[in-house]
């Protein structure tokens, strides 16, 4: 552990955390070869399948961090850190191979136990308890068995209509989701024919207005002519070479009639 610690503080951190899930894992072995009942066995091994998950996943983790430290140490420390790591997964895969054991051990009891019956040893046991018993406790027995039974009926025939009722509802919420989906699809498209359909009104007016600035340009190039046209007649009245513009030409000179005298 202080070797880790001078190499990183994080190895060493990840170091004591698998240390105490491995020994968490002796033990939990250890307590499950005392443990009789089918059940709690199932979940103790269940308990220990997450602890060897999480012992997984720290061995990654330390596997990562080594590689990220690899330029600054030699090549003694890198290959104490490998062999650290393969004693990690050797331990590792030694609980595997165990709850492998145990689960199969437990799937054959519990098929011995369905179709089988009980056990031979269960089987005397009920028959010197039976011995023992007057009719009417053999009958009471014998209809609390059948209570149990039907109790435990009842409670599979619950888990398969909530198992059903989750399908049924698991079905209904894909379904609402599909719908939704085409709705947004179909939102899609239109908004794209508007996109599409905006981008060509923006086409159109633009056109418009170039055509609109051409005409406007050509009637004040003509303004300005005219204009032009009426400065240089006012300075200049007797120029020839401009046409006179109705309206602006000097008025003509009046002629008298001549009379002859009498």
């Amino acid at each position: 552990m202080d070797r880790l610690a001078a190499i990183s503080e994080e190895l060493a951190e990840i170091d004591g955390q698998i240390a105490d899930i491995l020994r968490a894992l002796s033990n939990g072995f250890q307590k499950l070869e005392k443990i009789k009942d089918v059940n709690r066995q199932s979940r103790q091994l269940e308990e220990l399948t997450d602890k060897m998950r999480e012992c997984k996943r720290l061995i990654k983790e330390f596997e990562r961090v080594v590689k990220k430290t690899e330029t600054r140490i030699d090549a003694n420390t890198h290959r104490m850190l490998n062999e650290k790591k393969q004693s990690m997964v050797k331990e590792l895969n030694s609980y595997v191979a165990r709850k492998k054991q145990h689960q199969s051990n437990l799937e054959s009891n519990k098929r011995v136990n369905l179709f089988d019956g009980p056990s031979e040893k269960f089987g005397e046991e009920n028959v010197l308890l039976a011995s023992s018993m007057t009719n009417q406790q053999l009958m009471d027995k014998g209809n609390q068995m059948m209570d149990e039974t039907d109790q435990a009926i009842d409670r599979a025939k619950k888990v398969v209509q909530d198992t059903v009722d989750v399908g049924t509802d698991t079905a209904a919420a894909l379904k609402d989701q599909t719908e939704q989906m085409s709705r947004i699809v179909n939102e899609l498209d239109s908004i794209n024919f508007s996109m599409k359909k905006a981008s060509k009104l923006v086409k159109e007016f633009s056109r418009q207005i170039a055509t609109d600035k051409c005409i406007m340009t050509m009637l004040f190039l003509i303004v300005m002519g005219v204009i032009a046209i009426v400065v240089v007649k006012l300075v200049n009245p007797k120029n020839k070479d401009i046409l006179d513009i109705p309206g602006l030409a000097p008025p003509a000179m009046s002629r008298r009639l001549l009379r002859y005298p009498n």
